[in-house]
């Protein structure tokens, strides 16, 4: 199967997961241009060779209005001598990912979701996929934010966050994700550093309280590198795009991506993107089940959503007989181990079972891919399965149906198109 793999030992931002996924891409990819010319207000976005420990890879910059922002890290010393040669760790780790940091007399303008919303609905050449994936990124910060600040989530105003380089580090991040298209994505525990970190409000421990909340569930570690190592924007791209997070599998990687960070420190300050195949076919994966009589149709269809948005493989349900006659319903979610247990504790939060059934299954995938065909009508998405001496592929049907509703034709006819 396809896979990427994230390294993520020195934390994680915006600019350095794109600079990281950019390198992957196949040398003379016009990429850039079409991030360039979607049209985010004010930026431009370049890419420049730079080395970390002697470790050579990219480096992300993201202008605003012809400018470049700069933003820092703090923390006290509570009595304990410091290095010196260690002083240029309290600085931010990046230089425009500013998820956080600023100095005290520099702020952005606040931006709310619906301004969010505004601007990517009018970008250009981002297919409904990217944008949804934007948003939904989005949707995890403001989440956070909205926690942070005791706010609802339309209420959130990103007066850091929502600015527009961070706005492109989503949107360049989601756009590599559909390009390279990868059937699985895992990353390592992650690296949040330690410290403390200035942002509007004042000076913050590390992680941030933003970062901490999205990163729930997620096996994060701290160290004694001083710094805020992984931002909210950061935090948010791996909570969404991460099926797994825990030690590379085996894997044969055919390209491999460094995309760095601007600040020094004694290890490289770099993501590492490993781009390959896993070779053997063969998984483990968990069952999840319990036995409801007692709950409405809409109620469990809620419970499905909360599963599939936290990462589960497939979530269905079976009409059983119970005891006294009585109809119900076996709720059957099937999952990575990695996520059993975060999934057996959203069914017991969310349904009225008072326990569940988890079993061990080996299961024979086949790889999977994705590509996009161009057709009169426009792009449509094929996802491909092979191995085993086993080849078919199949449209996306949101793209089929889009086509559908939108020329009055029918689903019969878009697929003859396609054909």
């Amino acid at each position: 199967m396809k896979t990427l793999y994230l390294d993520c030992n020195m934390g994680a931002a915006g600019d350095m997961l794109t600079a990281a996924l950019f390198e992957l891409l196949p040398e003379g990819n016009d990429f850039l241009e079409r991030l360039n010319h979607a049209g985010i207000p004010g930026i431009i976005v370049t890419c420049e060779p730079s080395v970390k420990c002697g470790v050579a890879g990219s480096h992300i910059s993201v202008t605003v209005n012809g400018e470049t922002e700069e933003s820092i890290d703090v923390h006290y010393d509570h009595g304990h001598d410091h290095d010196r040669d260690h002083d240029h760790v309290e600085e931010h780790h990046h230089h425009h990912d500013h998820d956080h940091s600023h100095d005290a007399d520099h702020h952005h303008s606040s931006t709310g979701m619906h301004e969010i919303r505004h601007i990517i609905s009018n970008l250009n050449g981002l297919s409904d996929k990217v944008r949804k994936d934007v948003l939904e990124v989005y949707q995890l910060i403001a989440e956070a934010e909205g926690h942070v600040h005791d706010q609802p989530v339309d209420q959130i105003h990103f007066s850091e966050v929502g600015s527009m380089d961070a706005v492109a580090d989503i949107v360049a991040v989601c756009m590599l994700m559909e390009e390279l298209a990868p059937g699985q994505i895992a990353a390592s525990p992650i690296h949040v550093g330690s410290g403390q970190v200035r942002c509007a409000h004042g000076l913050l421990p590390v992680p941030g309280p933003a970062t901490a909340y999205i990163l729930r569930d997620v096996p994060i570690y701290g160290g004694s590198i001083r710094g805020e190592l992984c931002t909210p924007t950061g935090a948010a791209l791996l909570k969404y795009y991460a099926g797994s997070f825990g030690n590379m599998p085996v894997m044969t990687a055919s390209a491999i991506g460094y995309g760095m960070g601007t600040k020094d420190f004694e290890a490289a300050n770099c993501v590492r993107a490993f781009l390959g195949n896993t070779e053997d076919s063969v998984g483990a994966v968990s069952e999840i089940c319990c036995n409801l009589d007692d709950m409405t149709p809409e109620a469990i269809g809620f419970v499905q959503e909360l599963l599939f948005k936290a990462g589960a493989l497939d979530v269905y349900t079976v009409p059983i007989g119970m005891k006294k006659s009585r109809p119900g319903i076996l709720l059957c979610c099937i999952c990575s181990r990695e996520k059993c247990s975060i999934l057996a504790d959203l069914i017991l939060r969310h349904t009225t079972t008072l326990g569940v059934r988890i079993s061990e299954f080996r299961r024979i995938v086949l790889g999977r891919s994705e590509s996009v065909k161009e057709t009169p009508y426009g792009p449509v998405r094929i996802k491909t399965a092979t191995g085993n001496g086993i080849a078919k592929s199949k449209p996306e049907y949101e793209d089929v149906s889009k086509i559908a509703g939108d020329n009055d034709m029918t689903i019969s006819d878009v697929m003859d198109l396609i054909k």
